[in-house]
């Protein structure tokens, strides 16, 4: 999973390209912020693993806490590609009510089963299997507003047509003002492909080859 800079404006954040230290491997990380600020976290060596790093981290933290208005202890956080949980697990320790990480493969989901025990992180709960269906499962209970999720993290495998796939049910499983937080191998600012209607980019940036970017569904309006 990756992430990098901007505040105030409420309009979105061209990239900056900043680059990032994504051509050696990562085999630890930290958490940036709240309760487990410096903790470290292990990167599991799975086949695609790409931790979003620390510095694009805490932008992109940043920019949520501007965004949620600081209110994480009312976050109920999603993260369907959780990989390492750095997101997940930062999002928990800057206090949301819940998260849930949904990871594939299952050395990763050992991993982030130690790393819930170490921190004693009751409030994640993590869940072994498919992105898709696990979300697709979800959306199935037809979830009613309180259960649904403010923050919902997608960092998904490259140039594998996740994000056509995923973010219609993203925008089914959100609450009424969610967000969306996304990475992708190329910018989502400028082009709008049928997956991407109902959409508006709250911020954006670049970190190396990474894109990373907020979302607001804005189909409501």
């Amino acid at each position: 999973m990756q992430n990098s800079a901007a505040k105030r404006n409420n309009k979105p954040r061209m990239p900056t390209g900043r680059s990032s230290s994504q051509g050696n491997p990562v085999h630890q990380i930290r958490i940036i912020g709240g309760q487990w600020k410096r903790t470290p976290l292990k990167v599991p060596d799975a086949e695609g693993l790409r931790p979003t790093p620390d510095r694009v981290r805490e932008t992109v933290f940043n920019w949520l806490n501007h965004l949620l208005d600081g209110e994480w202890q009312n976050a109920r956080c999603l993260d369907l590609f959780a990989g390492s949980g750095a997101l997940g697990f930062e999002a928990a320790s800057r206090g949301a009510a819940s998260v849930t990480l949904v990871e594939s493969n299952r050395a990763a989901v050992a991993q982030l089963e130690a790393t819930k025990q170490k921190l004693g992180a009751a409030h994640v709960n993590i869940v072994c299997g498919d992105a898709l269906s696990t979300a697709s499962q979800l959306t199935n209970r037809q979830l009613p507003e309180m259960q649904r999720f403010q923050l919902i993290f997608l960092d998904p495998p490259f140039h594998q047509g996740w994000l056509a796939k995923i973010l219609p049910i993203c925008a089914q499983l959100l609450s009424e003002d969610g967000l969306v937080y996304v990475e992708a191998e190329h910018t989502l600012i400028g082009e709008q492909p049928p997956w991407l209607e109902g959409w508006e980019v709250m911020r954006a940036d670049k970190a190396g080859m990474v894109f990373y970017h907020v979302l607001k569904s804005n189909k409501s309006a």
